[in-house]
């Protein structure tokens, strides 16, 4: 069982080397790691193949558990988008008929279209930005939501 740590070691690092190349499971971390500690382990304490496949499932599980809580609670702490970005001031007229105009959005003019080509936006009005298509911005009168 000499061996044991260093096969371990071993495939941490190569679940490290996947994680690294961008492989797709959120689950290489936590087994990583796991499989990190029982190489100590064995190193320091001569255990059997099932107790160190037992300690790297249990470890990797409870590893996984708090790596997502921990994401979680990154997650909800961030800023919420403020609804006042999502309006926009209509620049240049959009006529019944023609759905394509100008608006200022975020301090800057954007090319628009109008989603309910025939209601007529007049410069001043409020839309909302409903969506983006490259650099052109999909807008509704405001209460058309």
């Amino acid at each position: 069982m000499a061996a044991a740590p260093l096969i371990w070691f071993l495939l941490a690092l190569a679940l490290l080397g996947l994680e690294w190349l961008g492989a797709d499971f959120d689950g290489l971390l936590a087994a990583a790691l796991a499989a990190l500690m029982v190489s100590v382990l064995c190193a320091w304490v001569p255990l059997n193949l099932g107790l160190q496949l037992f300690l790297f499932a249990a470890a990797s599980l409870a590893l996984l558990l708090l790596l997502q809580r921990w994401s979680a609670r990154k997650r909800e702490r961030a800023i919420r988008q403020s609804d006042a970005s999502q309006h926009a001031e209509v620049i240049s007229g959009f006529e019944a008929g023609n759905h394509q105009g100008r608006v200022l959005w975020h301090g800057q003019s954007w090319a628009a279209e109008n989603l309910e080509p025939r209601q007529a936006l007049q410069p001043g009005s409020q839309v909302l930005v409903m969506g983006r298509d490259g650099t052109n911005l999909q807008v509704l009168p405001e209460g058309q939501q």
